[in-house]
């Protein structure tokens, strides 16, 4: 029995065909992304901020007020 060239090509041809098939299947589905952390409070650190501000402008004023009074 003689095999002809055809057979093979097309046997071939059905081969690769179910081989890409195999690839076509989706993915799993991405993860989900997790949940985004919680703010953080302000209220510790404003009162602080505002009263170290006003010692550095008292500071400022009396360094300002020294300096005047050294140069009269």
């Amino acid at each position: 029995m003689k095999i002809v060239p055809n057979r093979i090509i097309i046997i071939l041809a059905v081969f690769f065909l179910s081989v890409t098939s195999v690839f076509a299947d989706p993915g799993p589905p991405p993860p989900s992304t997790p949940p985004p952390p919680p703010g953080l409070p302000l209220d510790g650190g404003i009162f602080f901020l505002a009263l170290l501000s006003m010692c550095f402008g008292i500071y400022k004023l009396n360094k300002i007020k020294n300096i005047k009074k050294a140069s009269n």
